[in-house]
């Protein structure tokens, strides 16, 4: 029996190679996929120049380190969480002061 999933719910982060922010990214997408490991199917490293670092869901950017600064791991989990799974607790990063 096939697993058909019809709501695919994919994360991308762009990152600057020049920057050498490989690291960052794949410690940021370490973090989505634990914490999001039912919700997502996929998640994706895009290699990037100029001092990208852009997260997006679904197509969508949440996250623009240009406009937003070097994203906290609970900020970005709170908005990949309100676009793919708005009912889940993250626990103590829903906390304000988190």
């Amino acid at each position: 029996m096939t697993d058909v999933r019809t709501d695919v719910r994919r994360v991308e982060i762009e990152y600057c190679t020049q920057c050498r922010w490989l690291p960052r990214a794949a410690w940021l997408a370490q973090e989505l996929l634990t914490t999001f490991e039912a919700e997502l199917t996929e998640l994706a490293l895009k290699p990037g120049t100029g001092g990208v670092f852009v997260v997006r869901v679904d197509g969508e950017v949440v996250w623009d380190r240009r406009e937003q600064g070097f994203p906290e791991p609970t900020a970005v989990k709170r908005a990949v969480r309100d676009r793919v799974a708005p009912g889940k607790s993250l626990g103590h990063a829903d906390r304000a002061d988190a």
